[in-house]
Order: C-alpha cells, then sequence, then structure tokens
C-alpha cells in the first residue's frame, strides 16, 4: 500500500470573509445590542466607525445595505466584546451595565469609553481582554 501525501486545511483564516448575508445577520444583531447598551445614537455611530446619521436610522428600521470590510470587521469586534462579556455575567443586565461602569483595568475609563475612542485597535483591544478576563487564551 502507498501513502498519498494529503494536502493541509487550515482551521481557520486570519482574515475571514464575511459575507453580504452575514453582515446583515450582525448589522440586526448589532442594532439590537445597542439598544441593551443604551447608546445614543451618536455613540453607537462612532463605534460603527463614523456612520452617517441617514445610514443608522435606516439600519435601525432594518433597512441594511452592504457595507465595506472595516464595518464587518468592527461588527464582528463588538459581537465578540458581547460574548465575552456575556461569559463574565451570568445575569445579562449586569454585563449591558458593565458596559458603562468605570473600570481600573481601563484606567479609570468605562468599556465604553475605550470603545468610544473609535479606532478599530481599541475594539480589538477591548475583546482581547475579556477573551484573558474570561481565560479564552
Amino acid at each position: 500500500m502507498q501513502l498519498r501525501p494529503i494536502t493541509p486545511t487550515p482551521s481557520h483564516t486570519l482574515n475571514p470573509v464575511i459575507t453580504d448575508e452575514e453582515a446583515g445577520a450582525l448589522a440586526r444583531a448589532t442594532v439590537n445590542l445597542f439598544k441593551a447598551w443604551g447608546l445614543t445614537d451618536a455613540q453607537s455611530r462612532t463605534l460603527l466607525g463614523d456612520m452617517s446619521p441617514s445610514t443608522w436610522d435606516r439600519w435601525k428600521r432594518g433597512e441594511i445595505s452592504r457595507m465595506d470590510r472595516d464595518r464587518k470587521m468592527r461588527m464582528a469586534h463588538l459581537m465578540g466584546i458581547h460574548k465575552g462579556i456575556r461569559h463574565l455575567f451570568n445575569d445579562p443586565q449586569r454585563g449591558y451595565a458593565w458596559v458603562k461602569k468605570k473600570n481600573t483595568a481601563f484606567g479609570g475609563l468605562s468599556a465604553l469609553d475605550v470603545m468610544l475612542r473609535g479606532e478599530m485597535s481599541d475594539l480589538e483591544s477591548l475583546r482581547n481582554w475579556l477573551n484573558a478576563e474570561r481565560g479564552a487564551w
């Protein structure tokens, strides 16, 4: 019997492609998450990369259009942040409130304050911190 080589398949990709269908679902989930967090329209638009007021209004009505890679990745990080918070708090309401509470781990800022700096790296850093806190790394 002769062995044949098997082409390895990576278990994950470093830059996953988010389809338009997935992005639509992410957008709807993001609108709901921001409601749960009690964010203002301005805060919501900042977290989504300075989205225009008219686009945000359409999203709130469920009218989601195509979006660029940056916005898709922002929403993916936001869902990762949400997941991390849900793992840390058994009571969802405590987790939603935690987002706005001042935290010594962030130099006295809240998680929301950190995210509102507006950079993708701020979302990624918070997501990584939450993953480390819950022992995901």
